[in-house]
């Protein structure tokens, strides 16, 4: 099961009020396949979406329906019988064919009502994606007014949505991490919700650790790289004049790194026989490799 249907199986188990039952099946019709004068319908791949769009019919209109199972094994839920469409729209305070593209807030009384419109929008029209993959949270609305309407309708609550058109039909959509969270809680899908922060948390946490590990993984290369340099620039130099022709400051650290390539600068600084600083020991490497530059020539 994908989180984004492990989600909706979280919303489907939520009990609902007198007022957000309201709310919630005409986020649930209103947002599902068709909603006008000549048909109100849903197509899904959930059965137990299907079933429930049944149920609001039922509850707000007393007509009893079934979904069908299609060829493809996806489930429709059709009316076009015009007595019960009028009476679910004078239940829903529905007027005119206009109102029937947007959002009509008389149906969303109080902040609960809000979570459960946006459970039964959910429902009938989005999908998120697991958060192991990315950010993405979206609805797929039919019109322009009502991509906007649902915007202004998220404004009021803090998450922000963007929107843009695919395909004749418009998303509405969240990609902050922050906002998804905040949106899955609003639905009340509370579990799903602490699974995404934790989630994000671990994947964080990961990549702060490979980002270190990396870090870390490039310094090493830069200091071997650095070791090695040193290590054939004072070979050349035993080779052709011998450490004993060095300075007496150059030559125990030429000594040192010519018994052990793999030594770091810092511990070289603690076995030198004076006290000296890492960058004092990376000064006396610069004056050897200027020697054997030297005597390369």
């Amino acid at each position: 099961m994908s989180f984004s249907s492990e989600v909706k199986s979280e919303l489907l188990s939520i009990s609902n009020e007198p007022c957000c039952m309201h709310a919630q099946c005409y986020g649930l019709l209103l947002f599902s396949r068709a909603f006008s004068d000549n048909e109100i319908s849903i197509l899904t791949e959930n059965s137990d979406i299907a079933d429930i769009y049944c149920a609001a019919i039922s509850y707000l209109t007393g007509y009893i329906t079934d979904p069908i199972e299609t060829a493809g094994g996806k489930y429709k839920v059709f009316v076009d019988n015009k007595k019960i469409i009028d009476t679910l729209f004078e239940k829903l305070w529905i007027t005119d064919s206009l109102s029937k593209k947007r959002i009509n807030f008389a149906n969303i009384q109080n902040q609960c009502c809000f979570s459960a419109f946006i459970r039964g929008a959910f429902l009938a029209c989005g999908t998120v994606t697991d958060p192991e993959k990315e950010y993405h949270l979206e609805f797929s609305v039919s019109t322009k007014g009502l991509a906007d309407d649902l915007i202004k309708l998220f404004d009021e609550y803090d998450p922000t949505p963007k929107s843009t058109k695919r395909s004749g039909s418009y998303t509405v959509y969240f990609k902050n991490s922050n906002d998804i969270e905040d949106v899955l809680a609003i639905m009340g899908a509370t579990e799903k919700s602490l699974q995404f922060l934790g989630t994000k948390v671990y994947k964080d946490i990961r990549n702060t650790v490979n980002r270190k590990v990396n870090f870390e993984n490039a310094n090493l290369a830069r200091t071997i790289a650095a070791a090695t340099k040193q290590y054939e620039a004072i070979a050349l130099i035993k080779e052709r004049i011998g450490f004993d022709a060095l300075p007496p400051e150059l030559q125990e650290i030429a000594k040192l790194r010519y018994s052990d390539r793999q030594l770091s600068t810092s511990e070289i600084a603690e076995m030198l026989s004076e006290s000296i600083s890492v960058s004092g020991v990376n000064h006396r490497f610069k004056r050897l490799m200027n020697i054997a530059e030297e005597l390369n020539k």
